[in-house]
């Protein structure tokens, strides 16, 4: 497997660099942060990312996609992740468009993938329900009801979902709480009766959701896949997502050590350059060589992914558990290096430690994928 990027790839991801540093620099995020943006994204800068093709990436071309697949939306996440921006391409261009892929029928696909396509619907994965990842611990119940359906429950940290035109709902439909199978996925109107969204206030000043489902009646046609399908099917959603996440911390991890480095080049105390201290000089290459290391992962992992590789399950928790370990030590060291200023909202280096702190926890930390990577190991 080449740890390379091929030439379609780094166009890709030039594009997206010199897109993130142009038009949204972490002065972007701070922005909408201080005026208290209802969605805590852009939309005029998510039209332009439309414009520009990237919620086409993971379409296939029968449905008038790029299909660029997985390493294609990745390098452009691992750009944005470089300057904070904050967008629905992670919630709707990867974890909508992999879960209609994956689940949806042939309408629903040309239906939904070409509204997001055009920048005419976001999504939201509504999958968790506790304070740790467990796709298994479901309990939103979904009864068949006549010629519909009825959810009952609660999801916790919806990404993008207090702002999504179409939720994707995981539900119970047979067994109970920690069965592995019986679930199923649901497309539902997040405007519906009985549905009740709140924001949920975050340190990375995202857009994230509680959501309360009480008795609220769908059409049978709104089930994603068929019933109890999605059990299986889930999985390699969630896969998608670390994976592009990882991506995202990887961008997120490079560009707090190239901040940190900067620093220890123009910061003097006791006369001299704090980067001639030896001491630091260490801790920076060890940081250096846990980039690359998490550079590998993720490479490996997103190819993985586009080959269809059996690997796919081991080396998406190899890659997530890998990007959460070394921004949270990077982040940790930045903040450390820069001193008592690296805290304050003056310096945009405390905004990596607060988005560290939160993608950490997306689809499973680092210790849940240290064990998971274990199981499917065999260790």
């Amino acid at each position: 497997m080449k740890l390379v990027l091929n030439e379609e790839l780094q166009f890709l991801k030039d594009t997206a660099s010199n897109f993130a540093k142009d038009k949204a620099p972490v002065s972007h995020l701070r922005k909408l942060r201080d005026d208290d943006h209802p969605n805590s994204w852009d939309e005029s800068l998510w039209n332009e990312m439309v414009e520009l093709g990237w919620t086409s990436i993971l379409i296939p071309e029968k449905y008038g996609g790029s299909e660029f697949g997985l390493a294609g939306i990745s390098v452009v996440l691992q750009e944005l992740g470089k300057t904070l921006v904050p967008s629905p391409l992670f919630a709707t261009g990867v974890l909508g468009v992999t879960s209609i892929n994956q689940m949806g029928s042939e309408s629903q696909k040309e239906e939904l993938l070409g509204k997001i396509l055009e920048g005419k619907l976001t999504t939201a994965l509504a999958i968790d329900e506790g304070s740790h990842h467990e796709p298994a611990n479901t309990e939103l119940s979904a009864e068949k009801n006549n010629d519909g359906w009825v959810l009952n429950g609660e999801k916790v940290f919806v990404i993008d979902g207090s702002s999504a035109d179409l939720l994707i709902v995981i539900a119970r439909t047979s067994g109970n709480k920690g069965d592995a199978q019986g679930l199923s996925a649901f497309i539902v109107d997040p405007n519906s009766k009985g549905i009740n969204r709140r924001k949920v206030p975050t340190a990375d000043s995202r857009n994230y959701a509680n959501i309360s489902f009480e008795d609220v009646t769908i059409a049978a046609e709104e089930i994603l896949g068929e019933v109890d399908g999605a059990s299986d099917e889930i999985h390699k959603v969630l896969d998608f997502g670390r994976i592009a996440m990882s991506a995202e911390m990887l961008g997120n991890t490079e560009e707090a050590f190239a901040i940190t480095l900067n620093y220890l080049k123009e910061r003097k105390q006791f006369g001299v350059l704090i980067g001639s201290f030896q001491a630091l000089q260490h801790r920076a290459a060890k940081m250096f060589c846990e980039i690359e290391l998490t550079k590998s992962a993720v490479i490996a992992a997103m190819h993985a992914a586009d080959e269809n590789s059996n690997e796919l399950e081991r080396l998406s928790s190899l890659a997530k558990f890998q990007a959460g370990t070394t921004l949270h030590t990077v982040s940790n060291e930045s903040i450390q290096m820069h001193g008592g200023i690296g805290v304050t909202d003056e310096y945009d280096i405390g905004f990596y430690l607060k988005r560290a702190r939160v993608a950490e926890q997306i689809f499973g930390s680092s210790s849940y994928h240290k064990s998971r990577y274990a199981d499917i190991s065999g260790y």
